[in-house]
């Protein structure tokens, strides 16, 4: 068995099914969209087949979450402070364009922080955040169950 297995992103997928036909093993399973990790040997072929990019390789472990300088910490903090501040700015003016800037600040401030190793879904950080978010399970819509599911399935390697 590989060291990695192959995903699908669900929104990108465009039912081409070509997966199917070049799967060693029959992982991939267009019915329900979800590639059988059990089966999958990790060998690539239904990613490099893949037209629409849908799938991609990813590790069966993930490394332990490095840590950053100090120096390093507060440049990534100021980073992501501009991206916050540039949120807020655009969340006041008004049309699409302001919108689109709002948003896009938004991702940008999440993906500073994933890239950077500080929000590994299995990092200490990452349990540190859901777990200061068990207040605002009471409050209407918030999606209390999905965040007790997290804090019970995700391994945490710190």
């Amino acid at each position: 068995m590989s060291d990695r297995f192959a995903v699908r992103n669900i929104r990108l997928c465009e039912k081409d099914c070509l997966c199917l036909y070049v799967c060693p093993t029959g992982a991939s399973d267009t019915e329900n969209s979800v590639i059988d990790t059990e089966k999958c040997i990790g060998c690539g072929a239904c990613a490099d087949a893949c037209p629409s990019r849908a799938i991609s390789l990813v590790p069966r472990e993930y490394p332990k979450q490095q840590l950053k300088t100090v120096a390093v910490a507060a440049k990534l903090r100021r980073l992501v402070d501009s991206k916050s501040e540039q949120e807020t700015a655009a969340a006041a003016l008004p049309g699409p364009l302001a919108a689109a800037v709002r948003r896009s600040s938004r991702i940008m401030a999440e993906d500073l922080l994933r890239e950077s190793g500080y929000m590994l879904p299995q990092c200490g950080n990452a349990r540190e955040l859901l777990s200061s978010m068990k207040p605002l399970a009471g409050h209407p819509g918030f999606p209390a169950e999905a965040l007790s599911l997290l804090l019970d399935t995700l391994s945490f390697n710190e």
